[in-house]
């Protein structure tokens, strides 16, 4: 080598070097684009600093100082190298999807104090949007059960928490009175007069469980006939009709705006009447103005974002579309229209094209994850976890974990989780899961492990529902739900037809899952098995569940659609996978035979090893043959061997026969966000 060429080597080297080091540029509100971005003189712009980190190499970081960073579009970051974009102090930067509006006035519009209630009419305020530059307000649609996701309209946001859209009743819900004959899947008859009052409401609507409780939407108001005290409804109708006795709210009516924290927008005159829950001139009040994702991450590689406030947006939070080995961590994620991130582009049909093209696949990267975050007060969710392919059971092996999940899906209420792990091989773990309307983890596809988590006070408002769920392919296996704390769930009372809900739920021919070392207390119908084959529940501790374990047959219900020809979806998906073929035959052997023997029946499904207290162990509906269903060595309170576990770790005594049997000690310490990881 020459001394030229070992010079040039040299400055290569170290220019390398400098590049993996990186470096870091500054932003704040209060920053200048003529600025170097140093911690002493930031930029303003978040493009501006993404831009100088993408050129000073991976290793680069852009810090935000404290503040809000109010977006109008969303924040690309395309193609980016081991960049990271961090809060200077966490949670003290704000990325805001919307605007602060100020001037609150008294109402004096002698029309508008006629249509509140009196007690409203001295503490409601008005804000005029379009004097603040605000015009946008997005629609009410028909969100809901079967539907997409959808962008929310403009919402508004006190002091960090949703306020609600005038509705009646204020707490609880209204019951249909009857359904006209004629007329049942498009109204129904309300009881009382309360809708006399609403006469001037010119886009009113009505949110409700209207036939079943596993089912919601949005629907329009057409028409009040208040002589027959009927509510037509406009198209889309939703998919079940309307039946006598079940929950309903009507929303968006000025003449409702009655109690603290409701608030009405008059679209057509752009002014935001607010009956605020403190004064007014101490608190921030932010409505939602941004359509779009907040943070867009494509095919990116070593991203972090950490430490950051992502609030305030009518659609997503952060999405994350293919790419590797990206992160968003130690973020605050609240008060988003629809969902909190997605790990994959989140189409608003997603669900739809999941369930009428099973291995539909999305690209989501490999390696990506949620780590740290509190997600919480989303339209429509947590997150959704994308990733892997479905024909070739390759894993995308994205995750979310030490997270903080709760008191999501504030519109649409149903089948819109914390977690929704579709594809292959994604992770769900160590993460707290709670206070939520309908289901924790909604799972799709094969392989996915979810384990360590706490998932407690969930589908309260729903029936016929699952913490865990999953069902209705014999193809989607492989899937590990073990170590985790079901707690706490009942569904919705008071309401007609089947509202148990459970811990794990394997619904509709679910097959080959494995429910292993899990506590189950006070969680409802804990484990189902329905009709599915080759599940394995073993292993778990069962504590006041009605039943322990419930297993049914309903494929040899009579005139069953799914085997009669007039639902194939069984049959469709079986096709949809080569299924007698590597690498489906070697990984789940029991699939090969499966048209074979009988697949109406349920079959292979394992109990054994597990230690339960409460009034029942195993409920067998429908006609199952216990042949083909291996119970074995169970430990069930009234018998010689039964021995309580521990009640506040679960843990049996060393000389327990029951860890003589081969029952092995559940880690319950380690369950739950990990120790030094605070997603508050």
């Amino acid at each position: 080598m020459t001394l030229l060429q070992g010079l040039t080597l040299l400055v290569l080297l170290l220019g390398s070097v400098a590049r993996c080091s990186g470096a870091a540029y500054y932003v704040s509100p209060s920053g200048s684009d003529r600025a170097p971005g140093t911690s002493a003189a930031p930029v303003k712009s978040l493009e501006l600093a993404i831009e100088r980190a993408a050129q000073g190499g991976p290793g680069s970081e852009v810090v935000l100082a404290d503040g809000l960073y109010f977006r109008d579009k969303s924040l690309m970051l395309d193609s980016l190298n081991h960049v990271s974009i961090r809060a200077q102090n966490s949670r003290k930067a704000r990325l805001v999807g919307g605007r602060i509006v100020h001037n609150f006035r008294k109402v004096t519009d002698a029309a508008i104090l006629a249509r509140l209630d009196p007690q409203a009419q001295k503490s409601v305020v008005v804000c005029d949007l379009k004097a603040e530059g605000i015009t946008d307000y997005g629609e009410i649609t028909a969100r809901g059960f079967g539907r997409s996701f959808a962008a929310a309209g403009l919402e508004l946001f006190y002091n960090g928490q949703p306020m609600q859209l005038a509705r009646w009743p204020n707490e609880d819900w209204a019951l249909i009175d009857a359904v006209p004959s004629d007329n049942k899947d498009h109204g129904f008859q309300y009881q009382g007069d309360r809708p006399a009052r609403w006469k001037e409401a010119e886009d009113a609507w009505v949110h409700g469980y209207w036939a079943f409780d596993w089912a919601d939407t949005y629907d329009g108001i057409e028409s009040i006939d208040l002589d027959n005290r009927t509510i037509t409804v406009k198209p889309p109708y939703n998919n079940y009709g309307f039946k006598a006795g079940k929950r309903y709210y009507a929303l968006n009516i000025l003449e409702e705006l009655d109690a603290p924290g409701e608030w009405y927008l008059d679209r057509d005159n752009g002014l935001l009447y607010f009956w605020p829950p403190s004064p007014i001139q101490s608190g921030e009040a932010i409505v939602s103005t941004l359509p779009e994702p907040m943070v867009v991450l494509q095919n990116t590689r070593g991203v972090t974002i950490s430490g950051l406030v992502i609030e305030a947006g009518r659609g997503c939070g952060v999405e994350v579309r293919a790419g590797s080995d990206n992160l968003v961590s130690d973020c605050l994620v609240r008060n988003l229209g629809t969902v909190g991130i997605s790990i994959g582009e989140l189409y608003g049909d997603i669900f739809r094209r999941l369930y009428d093209d099973t291995v539909f696949t999305v690209d989501a990267g490999t390696n990506n994850g949620v780590s740290g975050c509190e997600i919480t007060q989303t339209g429509e969710g947590g997150v959704m976890l994308g990733g892997g392919e479905r024909k070739t059971l390759t894993p995308g092996r994205n995750f979310v974990e030490d997270c903080n999940i709760h008191n999501y899906a504030r519109w649409v209420r149903t089948y819109r989780p914390a977690v929704s792990p579709y594809g292959v091989g994604q992770i769900v773990r160590h993460n707290l899961i709670h206070d939520a309307p309908h289901t924790g983890v909604l799972a799709n596809g094969n392989d996915h492990l979810v384990e360590y988590n706490e998932i407690h006070h969930v589908c309260f408002e729903s029936g016929d529902a699952g913490a865990f769920y999953i069902g209705r392919d014999w193809t989607q296996r492989g899937d590990v739900v073990r170590y985790n704390y079901f707690h706490d769930i009942k569904g919705v009372q008071g309401q007609r037809g089947f509202t148990d809900v459970m811990g794990v739920y394997l619904d509709d021919w679910a097959s080959g899952t494995q429910v292993y070392g899990n506590v189950f207390e006070r969680a409802g119908r804990a484990a189902m098995i329905g009709g599915g084959r080759d599940n394995t529940v073993v292993n778990n501790i069962f504590i006041d569940c009605n039943p322990a374990v419930h297993v049914d047959a309903r494929g040899t219900t009579p005139n069953n659609a799914y085997f009669d020809g007039s639902n194939p979806i069984l049959f469709n998906r079986l096709k949809a996978v080569d299924y007698s073929h590597p690498p489906y035959s070697s990984r789940y052997p029991g699939l090969v035979r499966i048209l074979e023997e009988d697949p109406k029946t349920p079959r292979g499904n394992r109990i054994a090893l597990n230690v339960v207290r409460g009034p029942r162990f195993i409920q067998w509906v429908g006609d199952v043959d216990r042949k083909l269903v291996a119970v074995q060595k169970n430990f069930v309170s009234g018998e010689e061997a039964f021995q309580a576990p521990d009640p506040e770790t679960f843990q049996l005594p060393p000389d327990s026969p029951v860890l003589k049997a081969g029952f092995r000690q559940i880690p319950f310490k380690e369950i739950g966000i990990r120790p030094g990881v605070t997603p508050r």
